[in-house]
């Protein structure tokens, strides 16, 4: 599967199976996140593999109770380092939210080329997250993603077509 497929192909899954992932292909997925482009190549970021069932719940109703997220064998928690990134991205902000975010969609990307499936989770409790994970104050929960064997096969989604979203020269 060549990138453009695998962007065209993923979907956010909500239905898991039990099946367990085999090592290389989770290391597979996590090296992609690694390999990701950030500020200054200061690469700040953590990512906490939660495969402990009991946690995947607590995480899941942190995660404004949905409890789909459990169903998957692994949940990915993507951490960032504010104070660790790049300071002026554009001159007005930290780079830590873009890199993080950069790493995180890579390894959906490569889960998805993988046949697995993910849900980017952005509704969710950061201080609840934090604390269930033992998280530092100092670091900062961007975003969760389940991460196992789709049991489901969602439609696509509408997306706008390119002459909404792009313009030439100027805005």
């Amino acid at each position: 599967m060549n990138i453009l497929e695998a962007i065209q192909n993923r979907r956010s899954i909500r239905k898991y199976k039990q099946d367990d992932l085999p090592e290389e292909v989770l290391h597979r997925i996590l090296e992609a996140g690694r390999l990701a482009p950030s500020g200054k190549n200061f690469q700040p970021w953590k990512f906490i593999i939660v495969r402990d069932e009991k946690l995947r719940r607590q995480l899941a109703e942190a995660s404004a109770r949905q409890y789909f997220m459990a169903e998957a064998p692994v949940i990915i928690v993507a951490c960032g380092f504010p104070e660790e990134s790049y300071a002026r991205m554009g001159r007005y902000m930290k780079s830590w939210v873009v890199d993080v975010a950069i790493a995180l969609e890579h390894m959906m990307l490569q889960a998805t080329a993988e046949g697995l499936g993910t849900c980017w989770i952005g509704a969710f409790e950061e201080k609840e997250v934090k604390e269930i994970l033992g998280v530092p104050e100092e670091v900062r929960v961007l975003a969760l993603t389940p991460l196992g064997y789709p049991a489901e096969e969602p439609p696509p989604r509408a997306r706008k077509p390119l002459e909404k979203i792009v313009s030439y020269d100027r805005y």
